[in-house]
């Protein structure tokens, strides 16, 4: 049996393209009947993310069993093959399996180490073992494929650094205080940015918002997502003194603050600790009020390095973690290819050990004078000699089974001709 892949993604298809081939979660039954029922296909997976569509399936056939996947992609879908054709990749054998191991381990992500597509991974799967579409083999491969995922963010350091500038803010802010628990979070702006911003934040403990916006029902709408409060925007000095970290992402052509009108807060704040995150281009802050005491600055330039230093450490640590995905493929591929040739090793044995048991019952019965311990002398002696004749044939057979070639056919095929195994 043998696991092949076929999809696509963000390294070779447009949003548009992989909008068009999306499988919706809440209709996916379907697909996923219609996908196994296909020639040749025995089990199968449907993964659909907005980076990246794709289908885990096993097959007999590699070559047809990547046709018939590549076709039923346009056909669900109702788009022409030669469309898709270009965009849509596929792997079988050992690549199938590292494909799986590093999109599992987020190697393959657009960035490398988040941690969104494992659960995304583990959702495809569940509805496939509820539909009961996958079997022993892509269960055993996924499950690998997540413990492979949990090893590499154990053993590396690959989702420990910010490699977005709204995530660098955040650790930054992390390292200026102690705890944000008890931290208020001033968002000037209520674009993407600030809501992006505003997330992290939330998930590092922040509970406390306030949100200035020019539009007012906007910053509203935003402040009502994180359980804040919105104010005028003009109203922005008198407020200004309760925030501790002030992230601002406006369309402003000038400063909107700059040190003159930062002396009565400092002096209302008692000195206390500020922290400017100026993400807008052109900066919404003056850089001077770095020079101001109990003033930290971060802006645009300041975060992107931050990003750029974490992503080479990130790259770094994706070369642990495909260390690690190369030791588990091996692992799998043992356990794959003792799956193919076991139950033709069980039947061997059992039709050796089932003559080797008669003819040792047919000598006792016609040996009335044998000494007490003869039996027990024969059990040991023709078990040896059974052992000994199979050990090269069963060699062979896993070792066969190791490389999955037409060579593990051509062995178990001959073995239960030869020997007439049935079971």
């Amino acid at each position: 049996m043998n696991v092949i892949v076929v999809g696509l993604s963000h390294k070779t298809a447009t949003v548009d393209i992989r909008e068009r081939v999306s499988f919706s979660p809440n209709d996916i039954c379907k697909p996923l009947r219609a996908l196994v029922a296909l020639e040749g296909i025995v089990e199968g997976v449907i993964v659909s993310t907005c980076n990246r569509v794709e289908i885990y399936t096993t097959t007999l056939d590699i070559a047809g069993g990547i046709e018939r996947v590549r076709r039923f992609f346009a056909d669900w879908h109702q788009l022409p093959c030669d469309l898709l054709e270009p965009y849509l990749y596929s792997y079988h054998g050992e690549d199938a399996i590292r494909h799986v191991f590093r999109v599992a381990s987020s190697l393959d992500s657009m960035i490398v180490g988040e941690p969104q597509i494992l659960g995304q991974i583990k959702t495809s799967y569940g509805y496939a073992a509820e539909l009961k579409t996958s079997g022993i083999i892509l269960n055993r491969l996924l499950h690998k494929a997540f413990s492979v995922a949990k090893r590499v963010r154990t053993e590396t350091a690959i989702a420990s650094s910010a490699v977005s500038v709204s995530f660098a803010a955040v650790e930054r802010a992390k390292k200026i205080f102690d705890s944000l628990t008890d931290k208020t979070v001033l968002l000037i702006g209520a674009g993407e940015m600030c809501e992006l911003a505003a997330r992290h934040f939330q998930a590092n403990g922040v509970k406390t918002f306030i949100v200035a916006n020019r539009t007012f029902e906007r910053g509203e709408r935003l402040a009502k997502m994180f359980g804040g409060t919105a104010i005028r925007f003009d109203a922005l000095f008198d407020h200004l003194h309760k925030a501790d970290i002030i992230l601002s992402s406006t369309g402003a052509p000038r400063f909107i603050i700059t040190p003159r009108d930062l002396g009565e807060v400092i002096c209302r704040r008692r000195n206390k600790p500020m922290f400017f995150i100026d993400i807008a281009v052109p900066r919404d802050i003056d850089p001077e009020i770095n020079n101001l005491d109990a003033v930290y600055l971060y802006d645009m330039d300041d975060l992107q390095q931050v990003v750029s230093a974490n992503l080479k450490n990130r790259k770094l640590e994706a070369e642990k973690a495909e260390l690690i995905v190369t030791e588990e493929i091996g692992q799998f591929f043992n356990w794959l290819a003792t799956l193919e040739v076991t139950p033709t090793i069980i039947a061997m044995r059992k039709q050796f050990d089932e003559l080797r048991q008669a003819e040792l019952a047919h000598t006792m019965s016609n040996w009335k004078d044998a000494p007490d311990d003869t039996e027990q002398r024969l059990e040991a002696l023709t078990n040896s000699i059974m052992n000994k004749i199979l050990h090269s044939p069963t060699v062979v057979l896993k070792d066969a089974g190791k490389h999955q070639g037409n060579r593990t056919e051509l062995y178990i095929d001959t073995l239960r001709t030869l020997f007439k195994l049935t079971s």
